[in-house]
């Protein structure tokens, strides 16, 4: 079997859509620690039962699978998950990454932990921190008067000095803390007093409870201009002349577990004189430490850095209040003097994953009452209004996390992702019901209980130097870098800084100062990277994966972007690499909903594109006309559809980008000299695509009709993929 006659495209696509709306559930093992845009497993699991396998995909997707003769490497492993997959059916795996954070990651999503070790650690770890500073992050109840009760959030407001009469002023863009959804009323903050109002409605604010001043919604903080509400002069921010701002804790979410069962809704507060000495105390107890593990190191200029530096941001620790500094300071100390080298490094990367939630950049979510980790979007955003967690975390009652971003919540998704390592699921659909089904006899790792082991290489270097062996692997799947300003690198290296303080330099990588590296294939306007630079990267890593790989094994990776130019570099790539594409595949990749993708018009199917050096194409993909490019289009629709997806016009413009994609391959095939220029190649490559006919026109065209034709579902005995007698060799 092969990917181009196996793959079941409506299955594969109905268990991916399902999987990114809640990823963890389905593939708990991601939780070991951020990354940015991870595939669907489901998806690589597909592709490779789909090659590796001798039964149609539908019959072996939820059975135990077994490949430990087959070598799969990903050279562009990021997160890991085609790693993951490949490891869990029993291929050796081998991966490479130029982000040293990539090979820490992946490395401990799949090395075997001591589980039972872990958790006595991690349990030690937490009664240390609350006897040092559980105080810290404590309250009172106000509506019932118990004492001692902990604190979910801390909700601060960046304070600027008005240049006129130098007295400060609050930023608040509005005020209004908490919406009715998640809450029985609104929670409306007094511009005067700063007490907390509810209301069930906001269209009858009425005054303040406690100083009687009219209650509003609209702050005096907008598009980087505030009114002084004691002189009125308008004042501007940022102003990083004068430093990291200021802030100021206005309010607190709270959670009462003795009381939560006659309260309705959640518990919120104005901070009394209690709460500003209880952070009062954590810095002073911070001021009396010498930090051995807190960064000093200054934050580099970038695409993304670049915000933080117009905010008075030089430092990383910069990011951090008091309290958060001496919690983590602490926490690394604890971690340090573990015994176990394992579990000090399972609790180091720990640490790293809390730190985006445990920083001043992190802001509230009103509707959902929850807060946002430093990268709920792909950047540093920088707000008005901030959300400072609890660090030790809550348990219920029955020791179930409350809220999010403290030590309780992050070795519980910690625990679970291990675990799937040595019982890995899948999540089927059955009547309507979501039916969890062991996978017995798979498993995660380089080895389980001493038995069998396999082959896993990590690698920090890049793809474009590593030394495989020629026709080695039977296969290559990978998710390559996005070409756009997608800064990864100057993303991670907020959490590197700190982990390579306390992982020491001699782990794989770390030798670096930072994770940023000049041969990253992202453009990036501080660095001058463009469109060259991506593909003859891009090219150079799929001439050396061609040569690594067997006779017809594939390459096979995903990719999707709103510019076709970005696929003018993928098409060169693979044509340099001698190999061309018989199979454009479309699949949901990511979700919807997600913040840096919701109301954007962007796609969430990836393409996925087949690559060998030789095989068979089906003669229906190979489309001479628009009119039978729109029609091979509509069938995929319709399979997705099937799948239970409601496909968007920016799903439609990245299928036609693929599909043209593909045919430029196949036109230039037996032409192609990659000793030309690389602008050269380029050209050529778009006036073939070009050829084709005009693309805007053609995806106008399907767009048109796309919602006319959701009710064409696929025939239910039309198979995805290739038949025998309707193939053409190349």
């Amino acid at each position: 079997m092969t990917i181009e006659r196996n793959f079941d495209l409506p299955l594969v696509a109905s268990l991916a859509l399902k999987e990114k709306q809640i990823q963890q559930n389905y593939r708990p093992i991601i939780a070991v620690h951020k990354w940015f845009a991870r595939r669907p497993g489901t998806l690589f699991r597909g592709l490779v039962l789909s090659e590796f396998g001798n039964k149609p995909l539908s019959e072996i997707f939820f059975t135990s699978n077994d490949f430990r003769n087959k070598t799969v490497a990903d050279p562009f492993m990021g997160g890991g998950t085609p790693l993951i997959e490949a490891n869990r059916v029993g291929c050796n795996v081998l991966g490479f990454d130029i982000n040293p954070m990539s090979a820490w990651i992946v490395r401990e999503e799949i090395e075997h932990l001591d589980l039972g070790a872990y958790e006595e650690a991690s349990r030690s770890l937490i009664r240390c921190l609350d006897n040092e500073i559980g105080s810290f992050y404590r309250t009172d109840c106000p509506l019932y008067g118990d004492t001692g009760v902990p604190v979910k959030y801390f909700l601060w407001v960046k304070v600027l000095r008005c240049n006129r009469c130098d007295k400060d002023i609050d930023l608040f863009p509005g005020y209004l803390l908490a919406q009715n959804r998640r809450h029985p009323n609104n929670v409306v903050i007094c511009s005067q007093c700063g007490d907390l109002n509810e209301r069930e409605s906001l269209h009858s604010l009425g005054k303040c409870k406690s100083c009687s001043c009219p209650l509003r919604l609209e702050g005096p903080a907008k598009r980087n201009r505030c009114t002084c509400p004691h002189c009125g002069y308008v004042n501007t921010y940022p102003s990083p002349s004068d430093g990291p701002p200021r802030h100021r804790l206005f309010a607190m979410e709270y959670y009462n577990i003795r009381r939560k069962s006659e309260h309705a809704g959640r518990f919120f507060k104005k901070p009394d004189q209690r709460d500003l000495a209880r952070f009062a105390a954590a810095g002073k107890r911070w001021g009396e430490l010498e930090p051995s593990f807190v960064p000093d190191q200054e934050i580099p200029p970038g695409d993304e850095t670049d915000r933080l530096h117009r905010w008075g941001y030089t430092r990383y620790r910069d990011l951090f209040n008091d309290r958060q500094l001496l919690g983590l300071e602490l926490s690394c100390r604890h971690i340090k003097s573990t015994a176990n080298e394992r579990v000090q490094r399972a609790l180091a990367t720990n640490l790293s994953d809390l730190l985006r939630y445990q920083n001043m950049l992190c802001r509230y979510d009103a509707m959902a009452l929850k807060s946002l980790d430093i990268f709920s979007v792909h950047g540093f955003p920088v707000g008005l209004i901030q959300c400072e967690s609890n660090m030790i975390g809550i348990a219920n009652g029955s020791g179930v996390p409350v809220g999010s971003g403290g030590w309780i919540n992050i070795i519980e998704k910690y625990i679970r992702a291990k675990k799937y390592c040595d019982m890995p699921f899948e999540t089927q659909q059955k009547n309507g019901r979501k039916v969890i089904i062991p996978i017995r006899s798979e498993w995660i790792g380089e080895q389980k209980n001493g038995g069998h082991q396999r082959k896993v290489e990590i690698k920090c270097i890049s793809s474009t130097v590593a030394e495989i062996p020629e026709q080695s692997l039977d296969a290559v799947f990978t998710d390559p870098p996005y070409f756009g300003n997608v800064q990864y690198a100057e993303l991670m290296d907020f959490c590197y800084v700190w982990l390579r303080r306390l992982a020491g330099e001699n782990s794989d990588g770390f030798h670096q100062r930072t994770t940023r590296s000049p041969d990253e294939l992202t453009g990036n306007a501080t660095q001058k990277r463009g469109i060259l630079h991506f593909t003859e990267g891009l090219s150079s890593v799929y001439q050396r994966m061609a040569r690594a790989l067997k006779p017809d094994a594939p390459l096979a990776f995903t990719f999707h972007h709103n510019r076709m130019e970005a696929y003018h570099a993928v098409g060169v790539a693979i044509l340099d690499a001698g190999l061309v594409c018989s199979a454009t595949i479309p699949c949901p990749a990511e979700m919807g909903g997600s913040i840096h993708i919701h109301g954007t018009g962007s796609s969430i199917i990836d393409t996925v594109f087949v690559c060998r050096t030789r095989g068979t194409v089906k003669r229906r993909l190979l489309f001479q006309t628009p009119s039978e490019l729109i029609e091979l289009i509509h069938d995929e629709l319709a399979h997705l559809r099937a799948a239970g997806m409601k496909p968007g016009p920016g799903d439609v413009r990245c299928m036609v980008y693929g599909h043209v994609t593909r045919m430029g391959i196949w036109a230039l095939r037996n032409q192609w000299n990659k000793e030309k220029p690389i602008s050269e190649r380029l050209k050529r490559f778009s006036h073939a695509v070009s050829s084709i006919g005009n693309l805007q026109d053609i995806i106008r065209s399907i767009v048109e009709n796309l919602y006319e034709s959701n009710l064409r579902i696929a025939d239910q005995h039309q198979r995805y993929g290739i038949e025998d007698d309707d193939a053409i060799s190349f």
